[in-house]
């Protein structure tokens, strides 16, 4: 009898774009690609945490370099990415957050999330995907969502918005890039202690309310999502394209 082969989890020779790589979840999936194999390009707008991140990387014996972008600048993050390239793996992290409820929500405040986590975003993701299907590889896209692109939550009006377009994103980006064999999902975490959750939990009322919907009693801790970049990754989730891994302790389960 010949057995089945479990496909391979690692990702040697390949190489990789994180957007936000210089802290939080980004930091956790650049550092988690790059223990699989991959080459990781880290992207962020700050040089000097970008080269801390690059250095402590080839420091733990593995291989990154840096590319600083702003991807509120749409047309320059896209040539930056562009001379980097082509990757085999991107990750889409980058984000900001400005949290208020839908009567107190600024101008201002809107036009700076829908900058960064959704227009940046998605021609970040454009400029990818060309080099992608300009190298005729295949690959693998993958954004950084949240449950909050599956139900709604307080002061989420903005934000859940966003991540509500990008799951519809990539749903049809998946349709449209399967045929180059490229493959797009996202990844939809709960709270994870990074501080840019650090203004929600603030509010103790808030927190305990969070704490409340997590079925599995705890925050999310970076590590927790480490895994799923990995797999949506590598060759174990060759036929996973156009869907969701949600991260989230039960919260979505009802």
């Amino acid at each position: 009898m010949k057995l089945p082969r479990t496909p391979s989890f690692r990702l040697d020779g390949r190489r990789a774009l994180v957007t936000g790589a210089s802290r939080g979840i980004g930091l956790g999936c650049a550092v988690a690609l790059a223990e699989a194999g991959a080459h990781v390009v880290c992207a962020a707008r700050g040089r000097q945490a970008l080269d801390e991140t690059v250095a402590a990387i080839g420091e733990a014996g593995f291989s990154a370099e840096a590319l600083a972008v702003d991807l509120d600048d749409p047309q320059a993050s896209a040539e930056a990415i562009g001379r980097a390239g082509p990757f085999d793996v991107f990750v889409s992290n980058a984000g900001i957050a400005r949290h208020a409820s839908l009567v107190d929500t600024t101008l201002d405040a809107f036009d700076a999330v829908t900058a960064t986590n959704w227009r940046g975003a998605y021609f970040a993701t454009q400029a990818v995907a060309r080099g992608m299907v300009a190298a005729g590889r295949g690959g693998s896209i993958i954004s950084i969502s949240s449950q909050m692109g599956h139900v709604g939550g307080f002061d989420r009006t903005v934000y859940g918005a966003l991540k509500h377009a990008l799951e519809g994103f990539t749903k049809s980006a998946a349709i449209e890039l399967a045929p180059h064999q490229i493959r797009v999902n996202t990844i939809g975490p709960t709270f994870v202690k990074t501080p840019l959750a650090e203004q929600t939990f603030a509010n103790p009322e808030r927190a305990a309310w969070i704490k409340s919907k997590i079925k599995l009693g705890r925050l999310a801790e970076i590590e927790d999502i480490m895994g799923a970049v990995v797999f949506l990754a590598c060759d174990a989730s060759a036929m996973v394209t156009g869907t969701s891994i949600v991260i989230d302790g039960g919260w979505t389960a009802g």
